[in-house]
C-alpha cells in the first residue's frame, strides 16, 4: 500500500496572523484614544435658568446643565463638563479638510 501525504494549511496561523493584522488596522484607523471623554472647564453663557439648574452654551456648542445655579440668562459662568477628546484635539477639522479635498 501507498501513503499519500497530505498537507493540511495552516489555518490558525493564518487567522492569527489576519486577526492581528485587523486589529493593528483598526487601532490606526479609529483612534479610540479620540473617543475618551475629557473633562473641560470653561465660561459658558446662560440662555435658560430650569427648576433642575441652568442650562448654558460652551464656546464649543455644547448644552451644560449646571445645578444649584444662582446666575440670570445672559450671565456667564464658569462650568466643568466632559466632551469627547476630538472636539478638544482637531480631529474633526482634520477629517473636514480631508474631505474637502476629496469633493469635486
Amino acid at each position: 500500500m501507498q501513503q499519500t501525504a497530505t498537507t493540511k494549511t495552516p489555518r490558525l496561523k493564518f487567522m492569527l496572523i489576519l486577526a492581528a493584522a485587523t486589529s493593528v488596522i483598526l487601532v490606526f484607523t479609529l483612534t479610540p484614544w479620540n473617543l475618551v471623554p475629557t473633562l473641560v472647564t470653561e465660561d459658558v453663557a446662560v440662555i435658560a435658568v430650569t427648576e433642575y439648574g441652568c442650562v448654558g452654551e460652551s464656546v464649543l456648542g455644547h448644552s451644560v446643565v449646571i445645578s444649584e445655579c444662582e446666575a440670570g440668562v445672559g450671565d456667564v459662568i464658569s462650568a466643568t463638563f466632559y466632551v469627547p477628546a476630538m472636539d478638544q484635539n482637531g480631529y474633526y477639522d482634520r477629517i473636514e479638510g480631508k474631505l474637502a479635498m476629496v469633493t469635486p
